[in-house]
């Protein structure tokens, strides 16, 4: 299966458990890898023969900028859903990076990455 990668997508919302992060928010990371088959827009060069790198920007900004959630596994689960359900992606990887927790403790940040498949989706 071949890949779209995004890498370092970085958004400002306001999930957490605490009213603090509610009331402030703070910086998240995002990274995607796409599970799709490109072979037609590899031999086509058309654009409609692959998914538009833009609309799967404008649906994760949304989804973190625009919708709150308490914890970062329900958001990493969410963006996971929307984009196997509003997209042709065979399955997702999606890593959400919050850099800034409530923890007391030294480290750079801490991450959820979540695989979903399109048939976990399926109706």
């Amino acid at each position: 299966m071949d890949k779209i990668y995004f890498n370092g997508m970085s958004f400002y919302g306001y999930h957490g458990v605490f009213g603090a992060e509610a009331e402030l928010g703070q910086r998240f990371y995002v990274d995607l890898e796409l599970f799709a088959d490109l072979s037609l827009a590899g031999a086509s060069d058309e654009l409609q023969h692959t998914i538009n790198y833009a609309d799967i920007y404008t649906c994760v900004q949304k989804i973190v900028e625009g919708e709150r959630f308490n914890l970062v596994e329900k958001l990493t689960a969410v963006i996971a859903e929307r984009l196997l359900t509003q997209f042709p992606l065979q399955e997702v990887k999606v890593k959400v990076t919050k850099p800034n927790p409530p923890i007391n403790g030294h480290y750079e940040s801490v991450a959820i990455e979540m695989t979903r498949k399109r048939e976990d989706f399926a109706s």
